[in-house]
């Protein structure tokens, strides 16, 4: 039988790099690759071997065509992205020696944030298990309030998946702490890193932290932790993976790597689709042994770039 579809709604990223190979005298050359967290999470998804439909504002401009392409050519069902007339979405990437990215992004009257009542209207669909969402689509506005309103009608037929995905250059701290409560009152999987987690509960323990969401509401919490693994913590019941040890290029996309591979094993095991009744502690450790090969795999290449499930050979499945 097959899977039901898994829905991801959110923005398109050009990430774009300082080419130094071969510069010259006077100009700076920048090598851009597809990005943007949402669109990370379908084309991970859709390489695992899922059905994965991506709802995105893809603008005509030359990045939305790279997107287009990118996604499609990773199996990713554009059949319900808007055509935006507004301009893509840029950040400009950095990266420290451990292959740490920090972003600056050009991202003022961008299509990513534009979403309408209409355009949301037919988001994530009746046949999709779950609806994943976050990043920046979430926060910016005009678009991020009227996404949280369609959470909230999408709860009725499909699991409810959150990253937060902090990017304090864009939008502060204080504005994705204010909305967390709603955003953890609608979703059933709260996924985050450990660097989100500092700038929501700066000296908080991941422990505490899942304690404070699960009162909020969210029943599955996954704070990933670098090359330490990932803590998941299902109403209480707490579980540590560890990573694989892997030759890091860099860690773009590994966050939304990970989700990816959750989501898809969670959906494997037939527990997408509501509110994760009769999901198991042992499910959930097991999902997050498989989220972490395939974050380490992305981590092992340049970009957000994940494998393909012929490359996890030996993973859990």
């Amino acid at each position: 039988m097959a899977q039901r579809p898994i829905a991801v709604l959110g923005e398109c990223v050009a990430d774009a790099f300082a080419d130094t190979d071969q510069p010259r005298p006077g100009e700076l050359a920048l090598r851009c690759l597809p990005g943007g967290g949402p669109a990370n999470t379908a084309v991970a998804l859709a390489r695992l071997g899922g059905a994965a439909r991506l709802h995105a504002r893809i603008s005509a401009d030359p990045f939305g065509a790279l997107f287009r392409a990118h996604l499609a050519g990773s199996g990713v069902d554009l059949s319900a992205a808007v055509a935006a007339a507004e301009p893509s979405t840029l950040a400009i990437a950095a990266l420290d020696g451990g292959g740490q990215a920090a972003f600056s992004f050009h991202a003022e009257g961008t299509a990513d944030w534009q979403w309408s009542e209409a355009e949301l209207a037919a988001v994530p669909g009746p046949d999709a298990a779950c609806l994943h969402t976050g990043s920046l689509a979430l926060v910016r506005e005009p678009g991020g309030r009227r996404i949280e309103a369609m959470l909230e009608r999408a709860r009725a037929g499909a699991t409810v998946s959150i990253d937060p995905n902090v990017r304090p250059l864009l939008v502060g701290p204080a504005g994705y702490r204010e909305r967390l409560p709603r955003w953890c009152a609608l979703a059933d999987i709260l996924r985050l890193s450990s660097d989100d987690l500092e700038l929501l509960m700066p000296g908080a323990t991941p422990e505490q932290a899942c304690d404070a969401w699960h009162r909020a509401g969210v029943r599955l919490v996954v704070v990933t932790l670098g090359g330490s693994g990932a803590l998941a913590s299902l109403d209480g019941a707490r579980v540590t993976v560890p990573a694989p040890a892997v030759e890091v290029v860099d860690t773009i996309g590994a966050g939304d790597s990970f989700t990816a591979g959750l989501l898809h094993r969670l959906s494997r095991a037939g527990r997408l689709g509501g509110r994760l009744d009769g999901l198991t502690l042992d499910e959930v450790a097991a999902a997050c042994r498989f989220a972490v090969r395939v974050a380490a795999l992305t981590c092992s290449v340049a970009g957000a770039n994940p494998p393909w499930a012929h490359q996890l050979a030996g993973a859990p499945a």
